[in-house]
Formats: structure tokens, C-alpha cells, sequence
């Protein structure tokens, strides 16, 4: 399904954000995350494709060059993960990073969740404007963590 999210104000600049996975770029996508990202450095392409076909997906874009991404994990019921969010630098102080996680909580696919999560090391301020918190009981919360590359 495609969605172009509506905000007159980034429309008129020439922005649209879009869930038609046709419009991904993927080599843009791979490599801010491979070799901007601070989460996902090191990861094969195939893995990303993967994820991205299994994922809703949520891209910025101007004059047909993709800007920005945001990639969902959910079942559309009960939970939803947000991550994989990026804005180019280029494009960023223009509002489009906050513009994106508006489009992705009010995505209408989205609503009546029991829960959103989402991992950041640097972002809290732009997710507290979308009523994210830290966890209510972190010592209920476990993980497998295997990243793709060890730290030097």
C-alpha cells in the first residue's frame, strides 16, 4: 500500500514520505546504515533486504533522491518496533526526522497498539515529543544481542 503522508508545509518544499517499498533506494538505505549508522555497521546487504521486505518502511523523499528511512517492525495488533530511523545529514535542522516519526505513530495500519519500542543512543528528545519513555520495567525486558562486527 502506498501512503504519502500530508504536511503541506514539507509538500510545498518538495518532500513527500511514502510506505511504497517500489520508491526505496536501497544502495542509499545500505549505505547510510552500513557506514553512517551507529546500530547497524557491518551488516550484510542481504540481511538489510531481508529486513526491509519483512518490514512496513517509511522513506523521505526530494526530487526522486530518497532522504530519510524509518523501518517498522509489527503485526499490526499488538506491537510495533521503530528503528533503522535516519535522515541524511544534508537534510537534517529541516524538521523531517520529527516530520517521519509523526507519519510513522499516526500511520493509520499502526493504531490501537498495546505497545511501541524502540532503541536509541542519541534521539530522546525527538522521541519524547511522540510520548516515548524510558522502559517502565526494564528488569522484565531480555535480549540476544549478536551484532554483525566486533568494537576495535
Amino acid at each position: 500500500m502506498t501512503v504519502f503522508m500530508n504536511d503541506e508545509a514539507f509538500i510545498k518544499k518538495g518532500f513527500q514520505i511514502s510506505t511504497d517499498k517500489g520508491l526505496l533506494q536501497v544502495d542509499v538505505i545500505y549505505d547510510y546504515l552500513n557506514n553512517d549508522s551507529y546500530w547497524a555497521q557491518g551488516i550484510p546487504r542481504e540481511k538489510m533486504e531481508k529486513a526491509i521486505t519483512n518490514s512496513m518502511c517509511f522513506g523521505v523523499y526530494t526530487n526522486d533522491q530518497q532522504v530519510g528511512f524509518a523501518r517498522v517492525v509489527t503485526d499490526a495488533a499488538t506491537f510495533a518496533y521503530i528503528c533503522d530511523v535516519f535522515v541524511l545529514p544534508a537534510f537534517r535542522k529541516k524538521g523531517l526526522s520529527k516530520w517521519l516519526i509523526q507519519s510513522v505513530v499516526n500511520h493509520p495500519d499502526l493504531q490501537g497498539l498495546r505497545r511501541w519500542s524502540l532503541a536509541t543512543a542519541d534521539a530522546h528528545g525527538l522521541y519524547s515529543q511522540f510520548d516515548f519513555t524510558q522502559i517502565t520495567h526494564p528488569e522484565r525486558w531480555m535480549e540476544i544481542f549478536t551484532p554483525y562486527i566486533k568494537p576495535q
